[in-house]
């Protein structure tokens, strides 16, 4: 299984609305996609805040194979979603796991 994880740090001017929009619109779309069977939206703990609220949205696919469609066929469409609500209010980065226990 593959775990891709997308670590975000949102300013705090637009925490609440971002965190709404994460749970009602952008998540249901990605699952949407097909590619995900299940997903984790989780708050960092023990992090500076002092600049932004960060958290990490993991999404589990079965293989390279479905990840790898997801990126070609879905992922611009979505991150340029992301990117254009939240322009400048943001930091993001993504890392690709395989759960091996």
């Amino acid at each position: 299984m593959i775990l891709y994880n997308v670590t975000v740090k949102i300013d705090h001017s637009v925490h609440e609305d971002w965190l709404q929009w994460m749970k009602a619109v952008h998540i249901p779309d990605v699952l949407a996609t097909g590619l995900f069977t299940e997903h984790k939206l989780c708050r960092l703990l023990g992090v500076d805040e002092s600049d932004g609220i960060t958290y990490a949205t993991q999404y589990f696919c079965r293989d390279m194979a479905a990840f790898q469609q997801y990126q070609q066929q879905h992922a611009p469409r979505l991150q340029k979603d992301h990117a254009d609500r939240y322009p400048d209010k943001y930091v993001a980065f993504r890392t690709l796991m395989e759960v091996v226990g």
